[in-house]
């Protein structure tokens, strides 16, 4: 694996991204993605293309600059590395943030696709461990010797979000993405109008497989996903769920009390070593999207 061969999957996934993106064309889209970026954005390309038939009207053309590679020695197959780069979008620079994407594919015959593209602050981005060629060092999904392995990552997320028990929220950081969002969950579960319930499930196999790159202090870098669903039902009689445009046409059934809605979210964080008594998962990145939605 070398940076040329590296730069050419960058190449072709930024002419495929745009052609997708312009036409509204989620099969498109799913030959340079796949996990969950690529279900999230097949999803929402859908959506588009029903309420917007001719296309997206408003494209703009994305670049990707400032190019660099992080590159794990790998031998056999699956393979994967990480682009970090400046994004522009219609010539426009994506002001202080880089965006780390990995890169995989299972065999010599298969496309590149992106199960993971994530925007991190510049100054946020970590120093990786090296060997004497410059190539980064990957993490196993166990046996990993942080305060989590990845492997385990999205099952302890997903159950601190279900739980919030003492061990589980020593594990996370507090933040937007950990504390914060489950005082909003319990703030909105109940109005005058609606009552919501949540469900959270992890997301580990396959396409959905975590993946992280070793930091110089010991810890890692992870990219891992998760599955939510949020049930929110009307409480008065005769009050139908209100729902945008774009959520009507990825639903099923008749949203005539209560609507479930499906969700992706892809993570990037930080994970300390065990060592000296190890520390908090700190979140560099979370991203949310739809998926599905059922009405009852």
């Amino acid at each position: 694996m070398t940076k040329a061969e590296a730069a050419k999957a960058l190449d072709r996934f930024v002419e495929v991204n745009n052609e997708a993106n312009e036409k509204l064309d989620a099969k498109l889209i799913g030959t340079v993605e796949t996990g969950p970026l690529g279900a999230a954005d097949g999803a929402g390309l859908r959506a588009r293309r029903a309420v917007e038939p001719g296309g997206n009207p408003d494209f703009k053309a994305l670049a990707l600059t400032d190019r660099r590679f992080l590159i794990p020695r790998q031998i056999g197959w699956p393979k994967w590395f990480v682009a970090d780069v400046a994004p522009r979008v219609g010539g426009a620079a994506g002001g202080p943030n880089r965006w780390l994407m990995v890169f995989e594919r299972d065999g010599a015959g298969e496309a590149w696709r992106v199960p993971y593209v994530t925007a991190v602050r510049a100054s946020a981005v970590p120093e990786f461990t090296r060997d004497a060629e410059g190539h980064v060092e990957p993490v196993a999904a166990d046996a990993s010797g942080l305060v989590v392995d990845p492997g385990e990552l999205s099952t302890a997320y997903t159950g601190y979000l279900g739980k919030a028990d003492a061990e589980d929220a020593a594990l996370f950081a507090p933040g937007s993405n950990t504390s914060q969002l489950i005082t909003s969950r319990a703030k909105n579960a109940r109005t005058t109008e609606s009552a919501t319930q949540y469900a959270d499930q992890p997301a580990a196999k396959g396409d959905f497989a975590p993946l992280g790159l070793r930091t110089a202090d010991g810890g890692a870098l992870v990219f891992f996903a998760s599955h939510h669903t949020a049930k929110i039902t009307m409480l008065r009689p005769g009050v139908t769920p209100r729902l945008d445009a774009y959520t009507k046409a990825l639903m099923t059934g008749t949203a005539k009390k209560s609507v479930t809605l499906g969700r992706v979210a892809r993570q990037a964080v930080l994970v300390p070593a065990k060592k000296d008594g190890g520390g908090q998962v700190v979140f560099l990145s979370r991203t949310v999207g739809l998926v599905a939605a059922r009405g009852e």
